[in-house]
């Protein structure tokens, strides 16, 4: 997602037609129920590559535009939008959908199962963030079926049901992503590159209609947001939870709970003088112990990063997918023991024979690099604090803030602040299994389990979402000794789960939200179509 734009507040208010009022409430208004015709939103940062669902967007929410097959209600449970209803043959290969057949695309033509099968087609092909490789073929039996054959099980492609905005096949072109036409609740009215997107209510839309006409998303620092939203120039702001201690007039603070989570990967690659294909070296001398890996685990406080950097908006962390149907609570380790630290420290070899209050292993100091993204205040704190609570256990901590270009040429050697958080367990699977090693940014510390690997491919490959889950768990600690998270091979350090904060308008009710995931697109308008007015 591209970073964020700041603009001068004058600017601002001239784009988006603003005028004064606690929480926007100055907005024009339509009909007798004093509704603003128009919402303006300050909720995240826009999509460089476009609106095209084929390349990726609404892999992290609602794709606003287009409609997906099935949806996940505010308690990820998992309904029909544009399909009536889907089966999976026995052996997982085959998977059959019925569409509806009151859906258009804003520009009247209707949705048909012709166009599905070449939404899934291409997004096969495109190489987008949307994975869709496991397709082998899509094929339309009639206007409102369609057959997705899968060239082998995969339990998860459940959520490309749930992901992947339809796009039309007569209109799906190469100025598709900067002009997007799709059957969802809303459409592309502008889109001023680096200032804002105005969107309007689709009339056609086929279900709930949203009450409210008109739509502008203002791409703005959170210091501008912020300013905005004591302006009561805005209706909605998000802002970093560290921000959310102030009262604004006409504002309510809307904190929602995630899975989007801020986690250091400890690579587990020894340093033997390998690199990656573009030269990047790989491994680590110390984090490649386990001892060092387990002791960080424990001796870090999550509770007081919680309190500390987070202002109390958010939760311990205790690995990617903290409290999903698939986590498993028994991976949990106590933390903030620096004495249990010192004693897997000792029992690993590691010992502070000069009196410096680093311990050492063979001559080797118990000393690594922790990166983190310059830009990213959070992350700073975060690193900071984790680096300061490490170096009582006698392991130091060089903590430095890089551009991501520099930490892409550094992250297979040192290690790294990340954030992730998904509603798909394709991301656990694409974090931890060793066939993702060095790949993109997933398995970026070269983590490779030979059981691990087995539950994951045993848990993908299922047919049942149920059976699914219990490969899912086993991954990260199956009760025998092995797993990723921080009872077993601790391959990372998982610190914490971000509350999503938002200031809201005192007048706008935005519902029960979902367990928001990874904070790129725009996931609190998953449940946009029931937002409602109350002033």
């Amino acid at each position: 997602m591209r970073k964020f734009f700041s603009l001068g507040l004058v600017s601002l208010a001239v784009l988006a037609g603003c005028s004064s009022g606690g929480g926007g409430d100055g907005a024009a208004t339509s009909g007798e129920s004093g509704t603003p015709a128009e919402l303006r939103l300050a909720i995240a940062g826009e999509s460089e590559d476009g609106y095209d669902p084929t390349l990726g967007w609404g892999r992290y929410g609602s794709p606003l535009f287009q409609s997906t097959l099935l949806r996940r209600d505010a308690d990820l449970k998992v309904v029909n939008d544009l399909a009536t209803a889907h089966k999976v043959s026995p052996d997982g290969l085959l998977w059959t959908v019925d569409i509806r057949t009151d859906a258009s695309f804003t520009d009247g033509t209707p949705v048909t199962a012709e166009d599905v099968a070449y939404t899934f087609t291409k997004a096969s092909e495109s190489g987008g963030l949307t994975d869709v490789t496991v397709l082998d073929t899509a094929k339309a039996v009639d206007t409102d079926t369609v057959e997705l054959k899968l060239k082998k099980p995969q339990s998860t492609f459940v959520n490309r049901l749930v992901t992947l905005g339809i796009v039309p096949k007569h209109a799906h072109n190469e100025g598709y992503a900067r002009n997007p036409i799709g059957s969802g609740p809303y459409k592309l009215l502008r889109w001023d590159e680096g200032q804002q997107l105005v969107v309007e209510a689709n009339t056609a839309y086929y279900g709930q209609k949203p009450a409210f006409g008109r739509i502008v998303f203002l791409f703005t620092e959170e210091d501008a947001s912020l300013a905005l939203a004591n302006a009561g120039d805005i209706h909605i702001a998000a802002v970093a939870q560290s921000l959310a201690t102030t009262q604004i007039p006409g504002m309510k603070l809307v904190s929602v709970d995630s899975v989007d989570n801020r986690g250091m990967m400890l690579p587990a690659a020894p340093a033997e003088g390998k690199t990656t294909d573009k030269g990047y070296p790989i491994g680590n001398a110390v984090t490649s112990t386990l001892a060092i890996r387990q002791a960080v685990n424990v001796a870090v406080d999550r509770n007081a990063l919680v309190a500390g950097v987070l202002d109390g908006h958010g939760s311990p962390a205790i690995g990617p997918v903290d409290g999903l149907p698939w986590f498993e609570e028994d991976s949990a380790v106590v933390d903030n023991d620096l004495e249990k630290a010192r004693k897997i420290l000792a029992d690993g070899g590691w010992a502070d024979t000069d009196g410096d209050g680093i311990v050492e292993l063979n001559g080797q100091a118990a000393r690594f690099t922790l990166l983190y993204p310059a830009t990213d205040t959070t992350r700073q704190g975060l690193a900071v604090s984790a680096g300061d609570m490490i170096r009582k256990s006698g392991v130091d901590v060089n903590v430095e803030g890089k551009s991501w270009d520099e930490i892409e040429t550094r992250m297979h050697t040192d290690a790294v602040l990340f954030g992730w958080g998904s509603h798909d367990q394709t991301e656990m699977y694409n974090l931890y299994h060793s066939s993702f090693a060095g790949k993109e940014f997933f398995n970026t510390g070269y983590y490779r389990s030979q059981p691990v690997d087995g539950y994951l491919d045993l848990a993908m490959g299922a047919t049942d979402s149920a059976e699914a889950n219990v490969f899912w768990k086993a991954a990260q600690f199956d009760n025998k000794g092995a797993g990723f998270t921080a009872r077993a091979d601790a391959a990372w350090a998982w610190l914490v789960n971000l509350d999503h904060t938002y200031y809201v308008s005192d007048c706008l009710d935005v519902g029960k939200t979902q367990v928001e995931p990874h904070g790129h697109g725009y996931p609190i308008t998953a449940g946009i179509t029931s937002w409602t007015w109350s002033c």
